[in-house]
Formats: structure tokens, C-alpha cells, sequence
């Protein structure tokens, strides 16, 4: 069922796949700066880089306003920084002092380029479903050519850090409207399912991009935030986006966004967000890959986040319960309000498992905007859910059909619920057909989800969950209760100072023998000394450990399991409590294991 020409949409609607408004396809050239060309008097005149994205794009949606070009030009000129790239890169001792500048700002390089010199990411037939045609397709690099992709990612990531934060949100969707307007609103291009809710999002997109993938569709999937590196939040082919996407892709949107963030000053509404940033540089990846359909999870919220701005015929409602209550609400009423902000007039809409309150919300809005609500428990439900080696065995029934006996291989009752959600709205992407036998088998056993209920192995078993609100840490420990048969459990965790600590704790300490708390980076970590004191208050103080570092927190935990003499697969270790936590174990405790790999 291999199509392609993602933006035709009288193409993809006779394949059965829903499609929105109609988009233009985006703009990404490459700018030539000082190129000459002849007037008619055979005179040498200089050119605006930015005349030929005009001419381009003229007549499309959003197209580029002729007056804008001197401004591009000089918005490009002030804004973009040349990248130190060398004509030779051959030599060890520029691949070495590459790797200690990385390493000296405390940037983490992908394992595939610093571990390996012999076998690139684009090069491993393991890490690529169609290894012959590689999202973005281009030469393999060598080693050294990918570290210094990989040193200028990281230069391109630290600009756009310098940005305004991404929990930090802000009630307008004017900066990224204006931005995407003058990138002929490469959103618009493809047909896209949106995922918004408070726990879930994450697995379920990467479920439904493999149940798309399956199909033998392009994917680009946008998720957030990441576990490593900054690419893993925009996926192509069910892999993190090459370093020269991203790169191309900056290329094609930071002189724009420059243009749009003088006008977003001018107006008063400051510069784009570091998400908003990533958000446009997704969208114009996806548009020139080009991408057959997109899956978009949601930043924080819905109403104001800086996806909302697509014309998805489906929408995901994940789970809702409170986290970021700043800037959602202080009721399940508020943030629910707020994650309902996604639904579109006359959308199918697949919402999960809700309370009372936030049901109530998202059945309002769908009435409002005539949006056909499916339910998870009145109109798709799982059940016989069974244990199985990997994973676990359930049957789902939804609007289309009836499937029995599917082997998903996540562990946790709510990783069946994911998938349910994932498979539901696929269906409604396909107009409501039924999957094959096929592509069900196939999508569901290439489900992945790092960092969530993840075994990392060893001895003991080290579990890795980044689960960071009271709910999360409920279906966490009861995945962890319903796989696996611990005598003995030790946490390993730290989280944000915005974050419902003691709740957090709360759900797990049931399960948990002791806990050990350490400190985290950053502003908005919680400081350790309160995190040991929330701890002990939960724990008792005889139960709490205190590390100063993840290394020897996981050492510590590893020192407990061992008291008492149990059996080594009878005891466990799990970190949670975030998910810069979750990344930082990954990469610890993970040897060469890659991001988008072995996450069952």
C-alpha cells in the first residue's frame, strides 16, 4: 500500500486517507548569497537570495510578499551565523578537538558517531526500515563528516536554547502563525494526526507512526522533549532526523524566523519560543522529506501550544490528570479545557480513558464543533490481556473490527490502552477500513518507547520510566507489579521543583523497599536537600538515601538490592521521576545502546 505525493490531496484521498485544507508545499532552497546575474543591458546586478523563494512561492498559500525581501535579506544577513566547517576533516586531530569542544559545553554526542567510527547511524541496516532510502537521502557521510555534522547540530541547538523556554508558554499562537504564514505554512502540506492529554502522548505516537509505517506510508512523527539528543523530537522513517536534515531544514527556516521575530517585537508579542522554533523547523523538515502523513504530539496543553496550528481531520486525547498546573489550571475542568483546544470542527476525535470532569469537557467541545467523539470503554475497548515473553497479549474491539490475540511488545496495562488509542485513530485516519492482519503484526511489534517502562537489563533488572506526575508513577508501578515478580524494589529519582513530588512518591511507595534521591541540572530542578526531605517524610528516613550523582545513586541502589540474598532476578531498580532523568540513565546505563532502539 506504498504511496507517496503527500501534498496531493485528491492522491491520498483516494487511498482512503483523510486530509485537511488543502496546504501549499514549503519553501526550502538552497540561498546562494551574492549570486550574479545580467539585467538586459548585459550589466551585473546583485540579487536578493530570497527573489527566487518569492517567485516559488507565488500563488501558493502564505506565499512570500515581494515587500518583504529587503527585509529577509537583511534579517539574514544580521542573524545567520557561518558555521565553522573545514574543507578536510581527515584529520584525527580535528575529529579530537571536535569531540573535547563537545564535550567541554556539556553537549552529548549520539553513541552512533562518538562510539562507533566504523559504522555511521546511516549505515547500520538495523537502525532503518528501508535502508536503500533513508529519510532525507543523501551520501553516507565518514565518521568525521558526521561529527562535524553532529558539532554544528549541536551549535544550531545551543542558539536556539537561548530562546525562551519551552515550559514556558504563552497565550498566543500569533509568533508561530507569522513564522509558518511565510514558510507557505509547510503543516498544511500533509495530512496529520494530532495527540494532546497529559500521559500517553509519547507511546502513542510512536505507536501509530509504526501502524502507519506499516502501511508503507512516510511518517514524520514530532514528539517531545527528547531522552538525548535534540533530533529524536523529529522523526522521518521511524528514525531521529539526520544531522543534515537538520541542519538543511535550520538552514531553510532561521532566516525567516528572524524576519518573524522582528515583527513579533514590533508587535509586542517578543521572539518565537525554543519550541515554537522546533516546531516550524519540524514542519518545513516533513514538508521537504516531503512526509505522506505526520504524527504531532502536543507540547503543553492544546489551546496555545505552537502545533495547534494544523488542520487534522484526527485528533488523540490521551489520558488527562494534573501536571503543569501553572500554566493549565488548578482543576482537571481547566486543564482539560485547555488539552479540548485541538479538536477541530468536524473532526473524529479518540479520546482515552477520563475523569468525570475532564469527559465531561471534551464531550462539550466535541458538540460544539459537531466532532464525532470515539470512547475509549464505550465505542473501543481492550480486552484479555495476557503476559507475554517481551511484552504482553491483548484483543481490541473498535468501531471497524475485532482483533484478537495482538502481541504488543510494551510492558504496563496503559501501553495496551496507547496502543488501542493508536490503532482507533489510524482507523479513522483511514476513513474508518480495517487494519490487516499484516499491518497489525508488523506495526505493533515495532512499537517502541524509550524511557518508558524500559528494561535496560543487568543484574539486577534496571527499569527506566519518566514518569513525572502522580499518574504516571501509577501505571508505572503497576506495569512494574503486573510483569514482573520483584521481592525487592529500590527507586532511584529526582524530578523539577514544579512537580507534585510527594504525590509522585506516594503512588510508589507501595511497591518500592527504599528510595534514593539525587539532584538534577538546571533552574528548574528541585534542590536536593527539599527532594531528600519530601522523601524521608514519604520513605521514613531509615528507608531514604541521598547520592550526588546518578552514577552513585544507581551504586547505592545496586548496594540495597543486594542486602538480604535474594535471587538476582528477584530484585529491581527503577529511576524515575523525569524525563531528563531517564535520558541521563539511558545513556549511562545503556553501553552503545541507541535512543530508538531495544526499548521493550
Amino acid at each position: 500500500m506504498l504511496f507517496r505525493a503527500s501534498r496531493n490531496r485528491t492522491v491520498l484521498a483516494a487511498k482512503g486517507l483523510k486530509v485537511g485544507r488543502a496546504g501549499a508545499p514549503s519553501v526550502g532552497y538552497e540561498l546562494k548569497k551574492g549570486e550574479q546575474v545580467h539585467n538586459q543591458d548585459g550589466q551585473e546586478r546583485q540579487v536578493n537570495p530570497y527573489e527566487e523563494i518569492a517567485k516559488k512561492a507565488h500563488g501558493a498559500s502564505g506565499g512570500i510578499d515581494p515587500d518583504l525581501l529587503p527585509y529577509l535579506a537583511e534579517a539574514d544577513r544580521e542573524e545567520r551565523i557561518d558555521l565553522p566547517i573545514s574543507d578536510n576533516l581527515a584529520d584525527q586531530q580535528d575529529s579530537e578537538r571536535l569531540r573535547a569542544a563537545l564535550q567541554a559545553g556539556g553537549i552529548a554526542l549520539p553513541e552512533e558517531i562518538v562510539g562507533s567510527e566504523t559504522a555511521p547511524e546511516e549505515e547500520n541496516p538495523e537502525n532503518s526500515r528501508d535502508n536503500s532510502t533513508p529519510a532525507m537521502a543523501m551520501d553516507s557521510p565518514t565518521s568525521d563528516e558526521s561529527l562535524q555534522a553532529d558539532f554544528e547540530v549541536a551549535q544550531v541547538y545551543a542558539r536556539i536554547l537561548s530562546r525562551r523556554p519551552e515550559y514556558k508558554i504563552s497565550p498566543t499562537k500569533a509568533r508561530i502563525e507569522r513564522a509558518l504564514d511565510y514558510l507557505s505554512d509547510p503543516q498544511l502540506s500533509y495530512p496529520s494526526l494530532h495527540i494532546a492529554g497529559t500521559n500517553g502522548k509519547t507511546s502513542t505516537a510512536r505507536i501509530a507512526d509504526s501502524l502507519l509505517s506499516a502501511q508503507g506510508l512516510r511518517v514524520g512523527r514530532f514528539t517531545s522533549p527528547h531522552l538525548v539528543s535534540v533530533r529524536e523530537r523529529i522523526s522521518i522513517d521511524g528514525e531521529p532526523i539526520s544531522p543534515q536534515a537538520f541542519l538543511q531544514a535550520n538552514q531553510d527556516v532561521e532566516p525567516i524566523i528572524a524576519l518573524a521575530d522582528k515583527q513579533g517585537e514590533s508587535a509586542g508579542q517578543g521572539r518565537l519560543s525554543f519550541f515554537e522554533y522546533l516546531t516550524a523547523l519540524a514542519f518545513q523538515a516533513f514538508a521537504s522529506a516531503p512526509i505522506d502523513v505526520g504524527v504531532i504530539e502536543v507540547g503543553m496543553g492544546g489551546r496555545w501550544d505552537s502545533t495547534n496550528v494544523l488542520d487534522s481531520a484526527v485528533q488523540v486525547i490521551c489520558p488527562i490528570s494534573f501536571d503543569h498546573e501553572k500554566w493549565l489550571g488548578s482543576t482537571l475542568t481547566e486543564i482539560a479545557g485547555e488539552k479540548a483546544g485541538i479538536i477541530r470542527p468536524g473532526a473524529t476525535v479518540i479520546c482515552g480513558p477520563q475523569e468525570v470532569e475532564a469527559l465531561e469537557v471534551i464531550r462539550e467541545v466535541c458538540r460544539e464543533k459537531n466532532a464525532t467523539l470515539r470512547l475509549y470503554g464505550e465505542d473501543f475497548t481492550v480486552s484479555e490481556q495476557k503476559m507475554a515473553v517481551g511484552g504482553q497479549m491483548f484483543t481490541l474491539t473498535t468501531p471497524a473490527a475485532s482483533y484478537q490475540d495482538l502481541y504488543l511488545p510494551l510492558f504496563g496495562n496503559h501501553q495496551a490502552v496507547n496502543a488501542a488509542l493508536a490503532i482507533t485513530a489510524v482507523e479513522a485516519l483511514g476513513a474508518g477500513k480495517v487494519l490487516s492482519e499484516e499491518v497489525l503484526a508488523a506495526g505493533l511489534d515495532a512499537a517502541r518507547s524509550p524511557g518508558r517502562l524500559e528494561v535496560l537489563g543487568g543484574s539486577p533488572t534496571v527499569i527506566v520510566d519518566a514518569a513525572h506526575n502522580p499518574a504516571g508513577a501509577a501505571a508505572l508501578r503497576s506495569g512494574i507489579e503486573d510483569a514482573f515478580g520483584f521481592q525487592k524494589v529500590v527507586g532511584v529519582f529526582s524530578a523539577m521543583g514544579d512537580k507534585n513530588v510527594e504525590g509522585i512518591l506516594a503512588e510508589m511507595e507501595p511497591m518500592l523497599d527504599a528510595v534514593v534521591t539525587l539532584p538534577m541540572e538546571g533552574e528548574r530542578a528541585m534542590e536536593p536537600v527539599e527532594l531528600a526531605k519530601i522523601a524521608g517524610e514519604v520513605f521514613g528516613s531509615e528507608q531514604t538515601f541521598a547520592a550526588p550523582n546518578l552514577l552513585d545513586a544507581v551504586d547505592q541502589a545496586v548496594s540495597l538490592t543486594e542486602e538480604g540474598n535474594l535471587p538476582a532476578d528477584a530484585v529491581g531498580i527503577v529511576i524515575f521521576g523525569s524525563v531528563v532523568l531517564a535520558g541521563q540513565a539511558r545513556q549511562l546505563l545503556s553501553g552503545r545502546l541507541k535512543p530508538e532502539n531495544n526499548s521493550h
